[in-house]
């Protein structure tokens, strides 16, 4: 059985794909923000299986490295890593939000900590190949403004939401090609169209499907057959944003993930 770590593993899709896991006989490691959340879900894990929590606030680069460090130390026959914890669009005419180190939230959330979170685990995953990444992405995707990556001007919440999801694409598609051969692979999916969820509902939206539809989706990027640098929309193979495949873009940012993770 493989061991786990679920980002975002306290409430809706990443809870419901826990459950699930802990259920096959997998050992879950269940991230939250919130401590007291983190633990109850571990609780409710353990009358299933073998479960621990982590606590780290994903809006603080330094909570995420030091996540990555933990989980490392203490369970490095780690298996798979799955980027699930988001920031939804927000409600409508939301202002601009910054996180912990000053970077637009949905950016740090849901692109910057998936990639420092995974670049710190990256040497377990190597040890421990095959394994894999699973990136919760959307088919929200919009295309990263290089020239105001972290979206001063004209901001708007679906927007910034729809720009982090492309680059977290982006990026996988460039790291499963650097990763090729070493037995870790790497995939992104859109689980659900609009799901159940805390998210879903903040933003006004009536939902379309289930967290149980997107949690089957995820589950089979965790234990099917599934190759590598794919795009999924459910369990299907589909096609990201055109541009997310452009290699210029991805130079670019690649340079750009760079000087952010840097600041």
């Amino acid at each position: 059985m493989s061991t786990v770590l679920i980002t975002g593993a306290t409430s809706g899709l990443g809870r419901h794909v826990a459950l699930e896991l802990a259920r096959a006989g997998h050992v879950v490691l269940a991230h939250g923000r919130d401590p007291g959340r983190a633990e109850r879900v571990a609780e409710e894990l353990r009358t299933e299986g073998e479960a621990y929590a982590y606590v780290a606030d994903l809006a603080s680069l330094a909570q995420v490295r030091d996540l990555g460090a933990r989980v490392a130390a203490e369970h490095p026959g780690l298996d798979v890593l799955v980027n699930n914890a988001g920031v939804g669009s927000g409600p409508r005419d939301a202002a601009r939000e910054l996180s912990g180190d000053g970077h637009e939230l949905r950016l740090a959330v849901n692109y910057l900590a998936p990639v420092a979170l995974t670049r710190a685990l990256l040497p377990a995953l190597r040890a421990n190949a095959p394994s894999r990444v699973v990136n919760v992405g959307s088919a929200g995707e919009e295309p990263l403004d290089f020239g105001d990556p972290e979206f001063t001007r004209g901001y708007n919440g679906m927007s910034a939401y729809c720009r982090a999801k492309f680059a977290l694409a982006a990026h996988t598609f460039t790291l499963a090609g650097q990763l090729a051969g070493t037995g870790v692979s790497v995939n992104v999916l859109h689980p659900a169209t609009f799901m159940n969820t805390t998210m879903v509902r903040e933003a006004g939206v009536s939902p379309w499907s289930t967290v149980a539809e997107g949690a089957e989706a995820v589950l089979a990027l965790i234990t099917g057959d599934v190759g590598s640098g794919g795009y999924f929309d459910g369990t299907s193979p589909s096609r990201a944003h055109e541009q997310a495949y452009d290699r210029e873009v991805a130079k670019r940012l690649e340079a750009t993930t760079e000087q952010l993770l840097a600041l």
